[in-house]
């Protein structure tokens, strides 16, 4: 449903949100993976031309079709599910770039599959992810992602694939006659925000709406990002906390289809840091194994916030880029369980190791699970003074 002028539009926003993501400049003969699901080819054309044409040299790889996966998780042995292709740490460690095309064909093809099988081969990929996490710290590589329309996307978003197109052209500003320009001016918008949270002595942030009473603790050495090429689009604003001070309740009203499995209404109970209860209207077999992966993975990784002013998304999108970025009537917040983002360290992530993330409270997981809010909702920032500060309501930010 993307005429030519919409790939054209979508594949220079994409390029400008890997630039963006990156803390060096890209150089010509930098090493670009283009990763893409069947039905993103055209897409991944359109890309591949214009990195060729910028001198990169860029690599193509095709993503499992639906029932490739299917068999994969369902008839693999322990062996072929954490197998890693000869190569495939080298590669990692020499990608400069790497953008993802997501567009399933579907959404529930891993329902009768055991949620351990799918967590096991989750977890023996970690250490890709490392090397990734690793060398973006650096300022070596950096990485972005879309969704492109799918009939399987629209029909569990409840909507017809030409409406879904028309929300995702909005939601991406590809209505724009120049989408690149529009992204830059809401980075530098947005900007000011984190500026203003950033300035702020936080002890405690204090969620609260019709079914979430949640203290988050941002900890030391913290400071907010968003909007920061990673995800396209991405209105979010987030910071990774201290998992240790995560204390009450938190409840996800939209849905989320994650790993090929249908999940509704979590709620997660947080003691000292840990989920200890964890509930789901539908999927909770899913949820509780998915959060039992590893160590961390019951642990908070990721605190967000997305203003409404800035979002087009007013329709539940059946895709965790577009609902973590809903804008709608209040905005919304997410917490995602599992690993956290170095990006949010307020120094050099180079200088992170594994024991100065350990002692800062950084989460460490397989698992990175965004599960999202968009009730009516209040946060207040409880300063170091004492002081509380109300710094969201009504979707929007209030500075």
């Amino acid at each position: 449903m993307l005429n030519h002028d919409n790939l054209e539009k979508y594949a220079d926003v994409l390029l400008w949100g890997l630039r963006t993501a990156r803390k060096e400049r890209f150089k010509k003969g930098d090493i670009i993976l283009i990763q893409f699901d069947p039905p993103a080819l055209r897409l991944a054309e359109a890309l591949y031309s214009k990195l060729i044409d910028q001198r990169m040299n860029v690599l193509q790889r095709m993503s499992l079709t639906c029932r490739m996966e299917h068999s994969f998780y369902s008839r693999a042995n322990t062996r072929q599910l954490v197998f890693i292709p000869p190569g495939e740490k080298d590669l990692y460690a020499h990608l400069n770039g790497r953008i993802y095309l997501h567009a399933p064909e579907s959404l529930t093809h891993l329902s009768d599959v055991d949620p351990f099988v799918i967590a096991k081969a989750q977890v023996s990929r970690k250490p890709l992810r490392d090397i990734f996490n690793e060398r973006e710290e650096m300022g070596a590589y950096a990485w972005t992602l879309c969704t492109v329309p799918t009939d399987e996307m629209a029909k569990q978003a409840g909507m017809s694939l030409e409406d879904y197109t028309a929300q995702l052209i909005r939601a991406c500003y590809l209505d724009e006659d120049k989408p690149v320009e529009k992204w830059s001016a809401i980075y530098k918008e947005v900007g000011e925000i984190k500026a203003w949270l950033n300035s702020l002595s936080v002890r405690s942030f204090f969620i609260s709406s019709d079914n979430v009473d949640l203290r988050i603790t941002p900890g030391e050495k913290r400071k907010w990002i968003g909007i920061s090429g990673h995800n396209i689009p991405s209105f979010e604003i987030f910071l990774s906390p201290d998992w240790r001070g995560t204390e009450g309740t938190y409840y996800a009203n939209q849905p989320s289809f994650r790993m090929g499995n249908y999940v509704e209404g979590v709620k997660l109970r947080f003691e000292k840091g840990i989920a200890v209860t964890i509930e789901a209207q539908k999927g909770e077999e899913f949820a509780v194994k998915q959060l039992a992966m590893d160590k961390g993975a019951g642990q908070v990784g990721e605190f967000s916030l997305t203003d409404r002013r800035f979002s087009r998304i007013n329709r539940f999108m059946a895709d965790t880029l577009f609902d973590e970025n809903y804008g709608g009537d209040y905005g919304n917040c997410h917490i995602a369980v599992g690993s956290s983002y170095s990006d949010t360290y307020d120094g050099n992530p180079a200088e992170l190791d594994k024991k100065k993330k350990k002692a800062l409270g950084f989460n460490d997981s397989a698992l990175h699970w965004d599960l999202v809010n968009t009730e009516a909702k209040t946060v207040t920032a409880e300063l170091k003074t004492g002081e509380k500060v109300l710094i969201y309501e009504n979707g929007e930010f209030r500075y």
